[in-house]
C-alpha cells in the first residue's frame, strides 16, 4: 500500500526501476502477523468461535501479504467480518480482553519482524489495529481513484469529476475511522498499554491524519470550485481558508511530538507541510482577488500584498514538495492537477501585473504594507459517522452454556484418565 498505487517506470542500463507516484498520501501501513489465537481461547470460548476468530484473521494475513495491501475491497470484507466476531472479546463479562498477545507489523517490513512490529495484550489494541487499517485502506482507495490507470506518466492529468467526488466520499470514511479510533476506542486502553503502541496509532498522529485527510478532500472540493464557472470568488476563498485551517490542525498535532525517528513520519511532516504550503498560497490568492475588489488606494495595497506573499510561498512549497519526494521512501509528485493546476501559472503572472499596475502605491502607502490576515470560516467538511457492527450471533448465551456443559465433561474425562493412570 504504502504512499500510493501507481507507479513510474525509470529504464536504466542494468534494471528497471518503479518510483510510486502520491496523490494522497497514505502513512505507512499495518498489518496483522500471526498470533496463535487458538492456543489461548481453546476451552474458554466456543470452539466454532475460535476456529472462525483465527481462521478469518489468517485470511486476512495471507491476502494482505500476497498481494502488499492492494486487494483493497477483499481486505475490506473480511475486516469487517472479523470485526463482528472480535468485538467479543472486549466484553468485560467474558474476562477475555488481556489474554490474547495481537501481533501487527508495517506492511514496508516486508516479512521480517523489526522494531517497528508490535505485540500487544489487548483485545481493544486489536479492535484500534483494525479500524486503522480500514482507514489506511480508504486512503489507498482514495489515491487509485484519483490515479488514472491510462496516465503512463504524462504531465497532462484528466481526472473526472466523478472521480473526484468519489475519492472525497473515501477521504470522509477514512476520517470517520480515525475519529472513531480516537473517540471510542483509545478510552478503553490503559495509559501504561498506550504507551507500548507504535507511532501510528499515538492519539496525536491519528489527529493528524484525520485533518490532513479533510484537508485533501477540501482541496479536490477546491479543484472542482476552480473548474466550475459557477463557482464564485468568495466560495473559492473559502475552501482555500478551510483548507488551511486543516493543514494547519494536522502540523500542529504532529509538532513537538516524539515521531520522527523512522522514514515514513519525517515524510509524513514534510508532506503536510508541502500541502500547508500550497494551501496558504492559494488562500492568500483569492484573499488577494476579493480585497483587490475595493476602490481604495489601501485595498489595492493589501491585494498586492498578498499576492506578493501568494508568490514566494508558492516557491516555497515546491522546495518542500521535492524534500517530501526525495524523503525515504522516494516518490514523486502527482502532475499538476485542481486547483494548483490553474493557479502554479495564475500567481506569478497576477503578482507580476499587479505590482506592476499600483507600483506607484505601493511607494506611496509604505505604511499600508503590512500582509493583511486571513479570514477565517467554520469548516464546513465533516467525516462519515462509523460505529462497530452489531456482534456476531455466535456470542448468544445459549452456545455459552453449551461450551459450558462440555468443558466440564472434558475436565471430568481428564480426573478419570489421571485416575486410571494412578491405578
Amino acid at each position: 500500500m504504502g504512499c500510493a498505487t501507481s507507479v513510474y517506470a525509470a529504464v536504466g542500463t542494468k534494471k528497471k526501476l518503479t518510483v510510486p507516484e502520491v496523490v494522497v498520501f497514505v502513512p505507512s501501513a499495518r498489518i496483522p502477523a500471526q498470533s496463535d489465537l487458538q492456543k489461548r481461547l481453546r476451552g474458554r470460548i466456543p470452539k466454532d468461535v475460535v476456529d472462525r476468530l483465527s481462521s478469518l484473521r489468517n485470511q486476512i494475513v495471507f491476502v494482505a501479504e500476497d498481494t502488499d495491501g492492494s486487494a483493497i475491497p477483499e481486505l475490506r470484507r473480511g475486516l469487517e467480518e472479523y470485526l463482528s466476531l472480535l468485538i467479543g472479546l472486549t466484553n468485560k463479562e467474558y474476562g477475555l480482553e488481556g489474554l490474547i498477545e495481537f501481533k501487527w507489523r508495517s506492511l514496508d517490513d516486508g516479512k521480517h519482524q523489526d522494531a517497528s512490529s508490535s505485540c500487544v495484550a489487548n483485545s481493544w489494541f486489536e479492535v484500534l489495529s483494525v479500524v486503522h487499517m480500514m482507514a489506511m485502506l480508504a486512503l489507498s482507495e482514495a489515491d487509485t481513484v484519483m490515479i488514472p490507470k491510462d496516465h503512463s506518466g504524462s504531465s497532462i492529468r484528466t481526472v473526472s469529476s466523478d472521480c473526484k467526488r468519489e475519492a472525497v466520499d473515501l477521504l470522509l470514511k477514512a476520517t470517520g475511522y480515525l475519529e472513531f479510533c480516537v473517540r471510542e476506542v483509545l478510552v478503553h486502553i490503559p495509559p501504561e498499554i498506550k504507551k507500548s503502541f507504535p507511532n501510528d496509532l499515538q492519539d496525536g498522529v491519528l489527529e493528524a491524519i484525520s485533518f490532513q485527510t479533510l484537508g485533501q478532500g477540501t482541496e479536490i472540493q477546491l479543484g472542482l470550485a476552480v473548474d466550475c464557472q459557477k463557482a464564485t470568488l468568495s466560495v473559492k476563498r473559502r475552501l482555500a481558508c478551510e483548507q488551511l485551517s486543516y493543514f494547519s490542525q494536522a502540523y500542529h498535532c504532529l509538532s513537538g511530538r516524539d515521531h520522527f525517528n523512522n522514514g515514513y513520519a519525517r515524510k509524513h511532516m514534510w508532506f503536510i507541510k508541502w500541502k500547508f504550503l500550497e494551501s496558504k498560497a492559494a488562500a492568500y490568492y483569492f484573499h488577494g482577488l476579493m480585497v483587490d475588489k475595493g476602490n481604495e488606494p489601501s485595498c489595492h495595497v493589501k491585494a498586492v500584498c498578498c499576492f506578493l506573499a501568494a508568490e514566494e510561498i508558492l516557491s516555497e512549497s515546491k522546495k518542500d514538495c521535492l524534500t517530501f519526494c526525495l524523503a525515504a521512501p522516494v516518490t514523486r509528485a502527482a502532475p499538476l492537477w485542481g486547483a494548483m493546476k490553474h493557479l502554479h501559472q495564475k500567481i506569478p503572472e497576477v503578482a507580476a501585473r499587479k505590482s506592476q499596475m499600483y507600483g506607484y502605491l505601493l511607494e506611496q502607502e509604505k505604511v499600508l504594507q503590512a500582509l493583511p490576515d486571513l479570514p477565517e470560516f467554520q469548516l464546513s467538511l465533516r467525516p462519515d459517522d462509523y460505529q462497530l457492527p452489531e456482534i456476531d450471533p455466535a456470542w448468544e448465551s445459549e452456545k455459552w452454556e453449551t461450551q459450558s456443559q462440555s468443558l466440564k465433561e472434558h475436565l471430568n474425562d481428564s480426573d478419570d484418565d489421571d485416575e486410571t493412570e494412578t491405578k
